[in-house]
């Protein structure tokens, strides 16, 4: 798993490394079962406060994507389908939010973007 930070970027540190981890997990990288680094030996590898780590942790276990084991470390929980399915709807919506905002000035509306979307999906 290689994390890459955007210092320059409006997101916060900890929410980048969760969002790449989560990813990681959604996408099968990791599996049910698989030990995360340590927090210290995360912080130390990405250059980052351990309390910035320690943060992504205990979001990712408050998520349901890790499972911490007391003196043992974070390992990928074993994932509810409907929860990962749900984690997607609102990342996605997020997304077309963004995306709904960045064409409006321009008058791309509504169905212009239902269109896209369908020819997007016919391409598959």
């Amino acid at each position: 798993m290689n994390i890459i930070i955007v210092n320059s970027a409006d997101v916060p540190i900890y929410e980048q490394i969760m969002n790449q981890i989560k990813s990681a997990i959604l996408s099968g990288e990791l599996k049910e079962g698989d030990l995360l680094p340590s927090v210290r030996g995360l912080a130390k590898d990405l250059n980052v406060s351990v309390i910035t780590t320690r943060k992504t942790y205990e979001c990712l276990e408050a998520e349901g994507f890790t499972i911490n084991m007391a003196g043992k470390g974070s390992f990928v929980a074993p994932q509810n389908m409907e929860l990962l399915r749900e984690t997607r709807l609102v990342e996605i919506e997020k997304k077309l939010e963004y995306i709904i905002e960045y064409g409006r000035p321009v008058g791309i509306l509504g169905e212009d973007l239902k269109k896209i979307i369908d020819e997007l999906s016919l391409e598959e």
